[in-house]
């Protein structure tokens, strides 16, 4: 079987995909990842054959666009999105969240020189199967170009799905003069360049592979595979000081890969947040910092290592504690090795998976309005204190396990690969 991964160049929505890649390669199947130039390196560092297609988008420059005020508009409606909070399927913020998902994500992320490219590989190469993350639709059209099944391949929470179906439910109910579907029309625009008319299963995948333990997998329409989540992070070197076990109590404090930039940790000047790190006692304190922030608290207290990159499949395990920004990879990674967290949530579904974490018992939530110094050193110290939380990230890591590992669903692929097809003819 030939089997395609896409993903638009970011790194956090492509490292997940390593596993799967790998465990489908070493069962003997072909493999390729696509993506724009700009993953190239990170892609050939997995070991894994890039497809460099079209030019490097610019969603980044979206993002931080300006309203028709000149102030600057990004993903207002979209920076909590978990399903518990009361606005969150409101018509109103149904509506954004599509619009603004379509014109400031979708749209600039899977750029038409990109999906041209995809579009010409697949029909060329002919994969069986195509696996794409859930904001590069680009694969699902390249995939029916081809005649070839294809499906979702999830990193966090399913919230697109929520949100999607929703805004279809009340879409219903809107007059009919008013009733616009903004990704439907971005993706009609699109595929008239192949000869392709606009499917649901173009957002949706034919079917998707879930990588959220079944205590924080939602619920939603259509086929779920579910996969247990494997760590990776990218090419990694295993530092000296991390061979040997720590002598006290060790707690990673981290942004992740997407924030490495500014002198702030989540709007708290560093130098603050050290300040409180040394009060919590016999501790280590290990900080992911980049240079620039470096630069920034040049005298640490004598509890904090800084670092500018360590593997977090290999410290977290070492680790008592982790305090962390809510990112997928990150809050994995640390359900997977059953370290207490304390989140902070920040965006998108970092704020549902924050809610679960504390409602199972396995971590700590401080809303954005209301962290503070005070606040972190407080959530660490009770998650060093009180063992509750040690057993409740134990239970998360035992719910993580119970679902399959990448090489165990290979044969379902391959299953519903063939019953896709040939459903296609």
């Amino acid at each position: 079987m030939r089997v395609l991964f896409t993903s638009f160049a970011l790194d956090a929505h492509f490292l997940g995909q390593v596993p799967l890649a790998w465990a489908l390669r070493s069962a003997g199947h072909e493999v390729r990842i696509a993506s724009q130039p700009a993953l190239t390196r990170t892609i050939t560092a997995a070991g894994l054959t890039a497809v460099p297609v079209g030019s490097d988008h610019h969603w980044h420059d979206a993002m931080a666009g300006e309203g028709d005020d000149g102030t600057e508009q990004g993903f207002d409606a979209m920076l909590d999105l978990d399903p518990a909070g009361p606005h969150v399927h409101h018509w109103e913020v149904l509506k954004a969240v599509q619009e603004q998902l379509t014109e400031k994500f979708l749209a600039p992320a899977n750029n038409p020189s990109m999906v041209d490219d995809l579009v010409a590989f697949a029909r060329h190469w002919r994969p069986d199967l195509v696996l794409w993350e859930p904001f590069t639709p680009a694969g699902a059209i390249a995939a029916e170009a081809a005649g070839a099944a294809h499906a979702r391949l999830l990193w966090g929470a399913d919230l697109f799905l929520d949100q999607r179906q929703a805004f279809l439910r009340e879409l219903e109910h809107r007059p009919a003069a008013g009733r616009r579907d903004p990704a439907a029309e971005w993706l009609d625009g699109l595929l008239d360049r192949y000869g392709l008319v606009f499917e649901e299963r173009l957002l949706r995948g034919q079917w998707t592979v879930d990588q959220m333990p079944s205590a924080v997998r939602l619920p939603l329409e259509g086929d779920t595979v579910p996969m247990r989540y494997i760590p990776y992070n990218g090419t990694a070197v295993v530092p000296d000081w991390l061979r040997e076990p720590p002598a006290r109590p060790r707690i990673c404090l981290t942004l992740g890969i997407t924030g490495r930039d500014g002198g702030e940790f989540l709007g708290v000047p560093l130098p603050r947040i050290f300040e409180a790190l040394a009060e919590l006692g016999d501790v280590e304190i290990v900080a992911t910092l980049s240079a620039s922030q470096r630069e920034l608290v040049p005298e640490l207290p004598d509890n904090v290592r800084a670092v500018d990159f360590v593997p977090l499949h290999a410290l977290l395990p070492t680790c008592s504690a982790v305090a962390h920004h809510g990112g997928a990879g990150t809050w994995s990674t640390a359900a997977a090795c059953g370290v207490p967290q304390l989140v902070f949530p920040s965006v998108w579904d970092d704020f549902y998976r924050a809610r679960r974490t504390a409602e199972l018992g396995a971590g700590l939530v401080i809303q954005p309005d209301a962290l503070t110094s005070e606040g972190l050193r407080t959530g660490l110290r009770r998650l060093l204190d009180e063992p509750s939380f040690a057993d409740g990230a134990e239970r998360l890591r035992r719910d993580m396990l119970a679902d399959p590992a990448p090489g165990d669903v290979v044969a379902t692929l391959e299953k519903l690969a063939g019953e896709h097809q040939e459903s296609a003819w």
